[in-house]
């Protein structure tokens, strides 16, 4: 069974960056969508962004259109999440998702 292994959450000002990778393990993925979510304290899981494998067309939460990408790496099966001019909302655990198969998350905190 697959397993989706996230990295690269930590703690960020205002303004900063940060890059989150999904490293799949177990099974390729495959031309079906992965996506991100998140999930902040007190707020319902929240879509972030998401890319068709197989035909790489990606969609984007309105939230973080202009400000994160999904670049891929095919051949290390690795899924990243760039974030950019990250905000206090954007505080919260994300998670990567591959057909109903979730990671374990990272935590990403933005503060000055």
């Amino acid at each position: 069974q697959v397993q989706l292994p996230e990295s690269g959450g930590g703690l960020v000002q205002p303004g900063g960056s940060l890059r989150l990778s999904c490293a799949a393990s177990g099974r390729a993925f495959s031309r079906t969508a992965v996506g991100w979510f998140r999930l902040a304290p007190g707020k319902e899981r929240e879509f972030v962004a998401a890319i068709i494998w197989g035909s790489g067309t990606t969609y984007y939460a309105d939230s973080v259109k202009g400000r994160f990408t999904i670049p891929r790496n095919n051949a290390k099966n690795t899924l990243f999440l760039e974030m950019t001019s990250l905000k206090p909302e954007d505080t919260a655990v994300y998670y990567c998702t591959y057909q109903g198969i979730w990671g374990q998350g990272t935590q990403v905190t933005v503060s000055s």
